[in-house]
């Protein structure tokens, strides 16, 4: 009995040691793969890139004084609607000294002059009642009393607008009034009352005292890549996408791509600008970030199938058809690719099934 036992354990031993050996090697053995199947389908492939931007008003104009002074007061502020020739603010004028003294000084002369003018007209009118002297004589004394009034005149004009800025007899073409040169929104006044500014010369810009713009007439602008810009045309249509406005979308139209490149982080770009459509129920703030896709090349109605089933070799492309012998290696030629599908010009009908990316599963799990 003993030995029947003994043997019964060794017998219950080799079975598991064959049956865990059995195991182990059915699994150690290659599973048959699964692939997914694909299958070609008409459709329209688009393909576009993506540029980011800003979006900007066309017309952006800075208004500056025409004199130095103090600003006075302030009639607008940043988003108040704003019409050509509309005053913006008022500048108090800080004479300079010198020239005030100059001015006063040639008012001063003016009227000693006009004085002595005066006299000789007096004394020669006189003397032309008498018939005493000639009337060319009269008149050229006669003369020169109106030119000098008119230089008195010329000369506390002069004074005038040194000391206030204007002149009494141009009060309406002041220049203390800063007034908007375009007709817009305007977008920033940089400058509050009491800050001094200076008018434009050869040594500085001159003081913004307002931005304006024409906010009808916006366009995007941005940069591409050298490497698409070679497909692009002024006139082709253009998707505008605002980062600050949800699923708004704007038509555009590509009018301007710049003949020379610019080094961007050590790449080559071209500025390209977009007339931007905006329809009235729509705000849009100067500045704000966009995107703007533009279609480089289009197919319609093309037969094409997903990129994943594409294989190359060299300059051959294949896929793997479909056949009840298995898949078969067939030679197609592609077109245009949107990164996703591509389009197949030969070697492929609509309802053949193909190969696609493995799947990691054994067959028949």
């Amino acid at each position: 009995m003993k030995k029947i036992g003994k043997y019964l354990v060794i017998i219950f031993i080799t079975v598991l040691f064959l049956g865990t050996f059995a195991y182990l090697f059915q699994r150690s053995k290659p599973k048959a793969a699964q692939y997914q199947e694909l299958e070609p389908t008409m459709m329209d492939i688009v393909k576009s890139t993506i540029v980011t931007g800003k979006i900007q008003p066309r017309d952006e104009v800075n208004i500056k004084p025409q004199i130095s002074g103090i600003i006075a007061e302030l009639y607008k502020q940043a988003g108040d609607p704003v019409k050509k020739d509309e005053i913006i603010a008022k500048v108090k004028v800080i004479p300079d000294m010198s020239q005030l003294s100059s001015a006063q000084s040639r008012v001063r002369l003016a009227e000693v002059n006009l004085s002595q003018a005066r006299t000789d007209f007096d004394r020669e009118k006189a003397l032309y009642d008498q018939a005493l002297v000639s009337a060319d004589e009269y008149d050229r004394i006669r003369q020169a009393l109106q030119q000098a009034e008119e230089e008195l005149s010329a000369a506390k004009e002069s004074l005038e607008i040194v000391r206030d800025g204007v002149s009494s007899a141009n009060k309406s073409g002041s220049s203390t009034l800063i007034r908007s040169s375009i007709s817009g929104l305007i977008l920033d006044i940089p400058v509050k009352v009491g800050n001094t500014v200076i008018n434009s010369n050869s040594f500085n810009d001159g003081t913004t005292i307002a931005t304006v713009a024409d906010m009808d007439d916006l366009i995007f602008d941005g940069n591409i890549d050298e490497t698409e810009v070679g497909r692009l045309s002024t006139g082709m249509p253009v998707r505008i996408t605002v980062g600050a406005l949800q699923e708004v979308s704007l038509d555009a139209t590509l009018e301007y791509i710049a003949p020379k490149a610019t080094e961007v982080s050590g790449a080559n770009q071209f500025e390209i600008k977009a007339s931007v459509q905006v329809p009235s129920d729509i705000t849009i703030r100067s500045g704000y970030s966009a995107n703007a896709e533009i279609v480089l090349q289009s197919a319609t109605s093309v037969l094409a199938v997903p990129e994943s089933a594409i294989q190359f070799a060299g300059d051959t492309t294949y896929v793997f058809v479909s056949t009840p012998e298995g898949y078969q290696r067939r030679d197609v030629v592609t077109g245009l690719s949107d990164g996703i599908h591509i389009e197949v010009k030969e070697g492929l009908a609509e309802g053949e099934k193909l190969r696609g990316n493995q799947v990691l599963k054994s067959a028949g799990v």
